[in-house]
Formats: structure tokens, C-alpha cells, sequence
């Protein structure tokens, strides 16, 4: 037995039930007891005018009872499955237009042998009963070179129609009228349909086969064969191959189409095409029809008229004055039409200037400093880190995530090295992090690339020119810290990163009040609190990231992005230590003070020099209260 693979209750009531979803989901929508009739729930609205019914067989949706509304259908007859539906609805659905008091009523109706069958039978049913009614043959398909006796199929042009004829029959137009203006729109009117794969009635076999990598052009909506069988190419390959056959010139089926004219577009998913292959599908046959010099006027894309679950999309297109125009953009509340623009796609400027904005961090012009060397030293050593633990972190990850945690840390070792070759790493750690932050977003990628670019962005606002002592740096991991728990929604023991980062970052703050001597074991104590950090990941929960997806028992390893991060902290402190950089730091401290009191030595000498000066030179005039005693004494104090 085939197993079920279809989302139904069964195949016998699919058809009631997905009706019944239809108009339960719709205020404007009601049945018609005792058939597969969908109605307009305002019937009263349509006195005076004429009505239109159309339908077929199910498995189309959402044609055809989703265009019902003011604007286009009053009612559509449901068939089974790519079943023409009975004449006893058919004319229960005519009747209950008339009885609403519709001046006539017109069969929209797609040209299949069976529904023009049972739609002419209830029409002449309907004649006997007094009604005026008529019937419009919708036969747009342009596949066939030389159709046969049964003529060009029915195909999603038929929405077309839908909404041309309705939007003339809430006008007031007469039934004549409607029938005249159609007839002439429907010369200018053509589909053609390609598929990647069959589709199945619910209960049954697929339609067809079709291999593999294979498509089939031309092929009707019920899943008939078509035309030509073909490897599938490109999207602009098969668009432009079936705006080729559809306007050849040598075929009896062809749409005249020439430079100049203007057109509708449809789109139309036969089912199961996803909505960014059909977006590729829009955008070739909008350039192809441009190459052509064609207008396009308006374009629809979507799904209008389905094969069930058919891969594969149809083209429509429909030449168009402003007179086809006007009434294509009229207003419907049918559920199923879509919000289109009414905007000529052809000649509109569809890119928008990008905002102005700076250079990047890591292509700015950057001069050294009293940091820079240390700085490189410290980026080299973790660059080398990260490629060495590429496969131990990807080992990690593979438990408990998609294995890729050490080449997303490589891809930035890397980019930081290149960088490294072609520039000088600027005096001011600030804008070292905002380079560094820069290539991570770039170059890292994933979840990765941002946390670590959201730390590296906020800490750099505490690390400026006139700020880059050790507080200064606690204040910034703190700060790229707290940015990483505000935006990424994890906190210390949801097994990330920060499990090994925020123990850190609060030993760090320490340096705020730790003299400079006491320094360097701040920075070893933060050290062993990461690591700490790490290894106590492999005993938790994880409650974010990709490792919370999968069952506790069997993530048993530490997390790697907790563990990259010990790494990196034990590298930066273990490289600081051997480059003695508190203690350069303490050095330069003093260097500043003794220089500091040299200067003010200086000052009191040439003070002094000045006022012997002045007392040898204006001896005769001493009323000066500060004199060579007094001076000389401040000079010993100040020494």
C-alpha cells in the first residue's frame, strides 16, 4: 500500500473539507446546501447585474473559490479532484444568481471536453428556466503547434478573465457587453506551463513519470503530457525557451506579440515551487520580455491556478490597453487576488541609492604607538592559537552543534592575519577593536561573527586615546561583555561562550582598584576563571544556541565556544607576561612622575635665577617681598 503523503483526513472527503476551510475562513463566502457551491454571502448586492459563475475540478486552489467577491466571480462549482463538477450544481449555483436578482448570468469555463460538457448542460437547463445566460470558452494554451479538433486548453488565463469580466459586471455592464469585450481580450491572452515533477491525485499514482533532473514542457494543469521532454537548465534558459514557443510566429497556437506591446504578467506556481525559485522565475521573465522591448505593465506572481503538488510554473501573459488596465487594477475583495501594484513595472526605477557610508574600520589609515607592537604580538599569537585548536573546536562542536565552531574561528584568524601583512595596528586599542570587530562581521560569519563583532564594537568605546591603562581594558571586556548578553539573550549557565567570558570579565573589574604590582595576578586569576568557566560547561544544560535542540544526555563536552575563549584570554594574558607589559606600564608610570618632577625642579631654579636677577638689578628699589632666602629655600624643599 502507497504510504500516505498527502496532509488530509481522507480522499473520498478532501474536496467538502477543504471547501468548508474556505469559507469558514472568509466572512464574504458562504455553501450552497447540498453541493459544492461556493456563493458570495451578499447575494442581495448583485441585483441589477450580472452574475458569473465558473469552477471545475478541485486540486486548483486557489481557483476557483477564491476569486469570489465583488469585483470578479459570484459563485464557483467544485468538481472532485480534476473532475468536471455535475450540471445539478452547476444549475443550483445559476439559480440561486438569478433568484438574487442577477440580470443574466455568464459561465466562465475552461475549454476541457467534460467541463464544457456539464457547464452547456446546465446553461441550457437554465435557458428552460427563463434565466439569461451565456457561456465563455477560456482556451489560452499556446503549446501546441497544431492543436487538435478539441482546441487549445483552459489554463491559469482563466483568472484573467475572473477579474476583466467581473470588474465590467460591477459596473453594470450587460451580459452582451461582457461576452463582446472578453471574447476580443481573450485573442491577446496566452499561457504556457513547464514541470520538474508529476503530481498525484489524493488516493492514486502520480500523474506521470518524469526522471530526475528532467522537465516537461507544455504540459497541462491536470498533469496531461507535454510537448517536449528536456534536461532542466537554467532559469533564464527555460523562462526565455517558453517565451520562445509562446510567441512563435509558425505556430497555430502562438500570442502575437511584438516590440512595442504592452502586457500583463503571470507567474503562476503550479504547486510546489518555492517562493525564491519563483522570484528567480519573475525576475527572467520580466528581463526577457524587456530584451524584447516589450512593456510590462503589471506583473502577478504566485499561486492562481495548481496542479496539486506539480513542481513547475505556467507564464500568462495578456496584451493590454488602458481600457484592460483600468479594470485589471479594480478593486475585489475575492480572498485569493493579490495587492498589486498599479504601477507600470517597465521604465520604473527599481534600485535605490545605498545611504552614504564611511569606510570600513580596517581600510582607515591608522598611525602607531607607544601599543602598537605588543598589540601585534598579542593578535599574532592568537591568530597561531585558533589554527591549532581548528579541529579540536570542531570536535567539540560536532556534539553538540553543526561541527563547524573551528573553522568559523579560523576563517578570522585568517582575516586577521592578512590583515596584519598590509597594515600597521594603530596606537589606539579602540580602533585596533573596531578594525578587529569589522573583519569578524566579514569574514567570520554565522552567530559567531556577530557576538564576538557586538564585543569587540562596545568594548572599544571604552578604550580611547587618553584611556588604555588596565581599568580602561576591564571596562571594556565588561562592556562587549554585557553587549553580547543584551543582544544574543544567553546568560552565565546556559552553556555558551559566556560561561567562560563573564567569570572573566568580573575578575578583570578588579584591576579598577589593584595597584600596578598586583596587576599581572588580576590578569592570571581571570585566566583560570575562564578555563574554570569552560570545563563547568560540559555539566550544564545547554539553554540557547543549536546545543539546546538536542537531548542533555548526549552533549558530555565542554562547549567550544566556551573553550575558544579560555584560549583566547590564556594567549593575551600569557603573551602580556612574557612582553612584561604591566611592568613596562609601571615603568612608564614613574618615567611620567620623574619627568613630572624635574619640570617643577626646572621652574623653581629659573624662578630663583630670575629673581637674583632682579635683586642685583633693582637693589634701589626693594619693596619685593619674595626675596633670595626666601627662593632659595623653596628650591631645597622642591629637590
Amino acid at each position: 500500500m502507497e504510504p500516505q503523503k498527502k496532509l488530509i483526513n481522507s480522499a473520498e472527503r478532501c474536496v467538502d473539507e477543504a471547501l468548508c476551510g474556505l469559507v469558514r475562513a472568509s466572512g464574504g463566502l458562504c455553501l450552497l446546501k447540498g453541493h459544492r457551491v461556493v456563493l458570495r454571502s451578499d447575494l442581495a448586492s448583485l441585483k441589477g447585474k450580472v452574475g458569473l459563475v465558473s469552477g471545475g475540478g478541485s486540486g486548483h486552489e486557489p481557483a476557483h473559490g477564491g476569486y469570489i467577491g465583488a469585483g470578479m466571480l459570484s459563485a464557483a462549482v467544485a468538481g472532485g479532484v480534476f473532475a468536471s463538477p455535475p450540471p445539478a450544481s452547476i444549475l443550483a449555483a445559476v439559480l440561486s444568481l438569478h433568484q438574487a436578482g442577477a440580470s443574466g448570468v455568464l459561465l466562465i469555463v475552461k475549454n476541457y471536453t467534460g467541463d464544457r460538457l456539464n457547464f452547456g448542460l446546465a446553461a441550457e437547463q437554465a435557458r428552460h428556466r427563463g434565466v439569461d445566460v451565456d457561456m465563455l470558452i477560456v482556451a489560452e494554451d499556446c503549446a501546441f503547434d497544431r492543436p487538435s479538433k478539441a482546441g487549445r486548453r483552459g489554463l491559469c488565463g482563466t483568472v484573467f478573465i475572473h477579474k476583466l469580466a467581473g470588474a465590467l459586471a460591477e459596473e453594470g455592464c450587460s451580459l452582451d457587453q461582457i461576452v463582446s469585450k472578453m471574447r476580443d481580450v481573450l485573442k491577446g491572452i496566452g499561457t504556457l506551463g513547464v514541470s520538474l515533477s508529476p503530481c498525484s491525485v489524493p488516493g492514486c499514482l502520480p500523474s506521470f513519470d518524469l526522471p530526475p533532473g528532467a522537465m516537461e514542457l507544455g504540459l497541462g494543469i491536470h498533469g496531461e503530457p507535454g510537448i517536449k521532454r528536456s534536461k532542466v537548465t537554467s532559469a533564464d534558459e527555460v523562462v526565455k525557451t517558453m517565451i520562445d514557443h509562446m510567441t512563435n510566429p509558425d505556430s497555430q497556437s502562438h500570442l502575437p506579440l511584438k516590440s512595442g506591446d504592452s502586457v500583463v504578467l503571470c507567474v503562476n506556481n503550479l504547486g510546489a515551487l518555492s517562493c525564491l525559485e519563483m522570484a528567480v522565475v519573475t525576475r527572467a521573465a520580466i528581463t526577457c520580455l524587456e530584451n524584447r522591448k516589450v512593456v510590462v505593465a503589471r506583473v502577478m506572481s504566485g499561486s492562481f491556478m495548481t496542479s496539486l503538488e506539480m513542481a513547475g510554473v505556467s507564464l500568462t501573459l495578456m496584451r493590454a490597453d488602458q481600457e484592460v488596465l483600468r479594470l485589471f487594477d479594480a478593486k475585489t475583495s475575492a480572498p485569493a487576488w493579490p495587492n498589486l501594484s498599479t504601477a507600470c513595472v517597465s521604465g520604473r526605477s527599481h534600485v535605490a541609492e545605498a545611504p552614504v557610508m564611511s569606510t570600513r574600520p580596517q581600510d582607515d589609515k591608522h598611525s602607531q604607538g607607544p601599543l602598537s607592537p605588543v598589540m601585534r604580538t598579542v593578535l599574532d599569537r592568537i591568530c597561531s592559537t585558533l589554527l591549532e585548536k581548528q579541529e579540536e573546536l570542531n570536535s567539540l562542536d560536532r556534539a553538540s552543534g553543526d561541527g563547524d565552531c573551528g573553522n568559523t574561528h579560523s576563517q578570522a584568524a585568517r582575516a586577521v592575519q592578512d590583515w596584519l601583512q598590509g597594515h600597521v595596528v594603530p596606537g589606539c586599542p579602540g580602533q585596533l577593536l573596531l578594525v578587529l570587530a569589522g573583519l569578524v562581521e566579514e569574514k567570520m560569519g554565522g552567530s559567531s561573527g556577530a557576538l564576538y563583532s557586538l564585543f569587540l564594537t562596545a568594548a572599544a568605546g571604552r578604550l580611547t586615546e587618553g584611556r588604555s591603562g588596565a581599568a580602561a581594558w576591564a571596562a571594556a571586556v565588561h562592556a562587549g561583555t554585557q553587549a553580547m548578553r543584551r543582544y544574543g539573550g544567553a546568560d552565565p549557565g546556559d552553556r555558551t561562550m559566556l560561561d567562560a567570558l563573564c567569570p572573566a570579565a568580573a575578575e578583570l573589574m578588579k584591576l579598577t582598584d589593584a595597584p600596578p604590582a598586583g596587576q599581572m595576578a588580576v590578569l592570571h586569576a581571570a585566566v583560570q576563571k575562564a578555563a574554570a568557566g569552560a570545563e563547568a560547561t560540559r555539566h550544564l544544560t545547554a539553554r540557547a544556541g543549536r546545543a539546546s535542540y538536542i537531548a542533555a544526555e548526549r552533549v558530555t563536552l565542554p562547549d567550544p565556544g566556551a573553550v575558544a575563549v579560555a584560549a583566547i584570554l590564556g594567549v593575551v594574558v600569557e603573551t602580556l607576561a612574557e612582553q612584561n607589559w604591566v611592568q613596562d606600564n609601571v615603568k612608564l608610570l614613574n618615567t611620567h612622575t620623574y619627568m613630572l618632577e624635574k619640570l617643577k625642579r626646572l621652574f623653581l631654579l629659573l624662578l630663583l635665577l630670575l629673581q637674583c636677577f632682579f635683586d642685583f638689578s633693582f637693589s634701589f628699589h626693594w619693596h619685593l617681598n619674595f626675596h633670595f632666602p626666601v627662593a632659595f629655600r623653596y628650591f631645597i624643599k622642591f629637590s
